[in-house]
């Protein structure tokens, strides 16, 4: 635990799961109306992006999975959310899908940090700690875009999971450490999130494979 302020404002990583989880539960029931689900499909897809990237970082640095089932609190959360974003205004919903780029940035910064420090808690290796970043901040969005029928934004979209990766690089090279450091880390992974959408930034692709198709749709002309 944590505090800031002389105690005015106190900070624990329970608070970076509460963000985390809202962002990624606003996202996840965002996408769904977008594609057209139906009730169901919303609160599904809702879930799956706020606890699937806790799920997929337990399996792989053998945390047992109930500690996801135990989140009873983070659970209604999630209910409930999704419960407002249905039955707001469907005019509401069309401005809220304009920030479902800036509520994913929001929940894979929180929940990168937050994973990073799940596995230094029990004294991971570093590698461990990277991939234990990575997958509980991109985890979730990768879970949804799969469920939603799109191409994951972790493997093509502007820069995605490579900031979750350096979030958990900090963290276990002890970069970053203490509460004022940590939301600074949250406001630059998001930052950087939302910079990276604006100006298109991508990490190179398949050159010799796009070089291959070129010559092929060349020849075909």
């Amino acid at each position: 635990m944590f505090c800031f302020g002389g105690g005015k404002i106190i900070v624990t990583w329970e608070i970076l799961n509460i963000i985390g989880t809202l962002a990624f539960v606003i996202s996840g029931a965002l996408v769904a109306i977008e594609e057209k689900y139906d009730i169901l499909g919303v609160y599904v897809l809702g879930f799956i992006t706020a606890f699937g990237g806790g799920l997929i970082r337990n399996l792989l640095i053998d945390i047992p999975i109930r500690t996801i089932w135990e989140q009873d609190f983070l659970f209604g959360i999630a209910f409930l959310v999704i419960t407002v974003v249905l039955i707001i205004p469907s005019k509401w919903i069309l401005q809220w899908q304009k920030w479902i780029v800036f509520f994913d940035a929001i929940g894979l910064g929180a929940f990168a940090i937050q994973g990073a420090n799940f596995a230094v808690s029990i004294k991971a290796p570093f590698i461990a700690i990277v991939i234990a970043s990575t997958m509980t901040g991109a985890g979730g969005g990768m879970l949804r875009d799969v469920f939603a029928g799109r191409k994951p934004m972790i493997f093509h979209s502007d820069i995605y999971a490579l900031w979750a990766a350096l979030a958990g690089m900090a963290i276990g090279l002890n970069i970053v450490n203490g509460p004022y450091m940590t939301f600074f880390l949250l406001m630059l992974i998001v930052i950087c999130r939302m910079l990276s959408v604006y100006y298109a930034w991508n990490l190179p692709q398949g050159i010799k494979w796009n070089d291959q198709q070129s010559m092929n749709n060349k020849r075909d002309a």
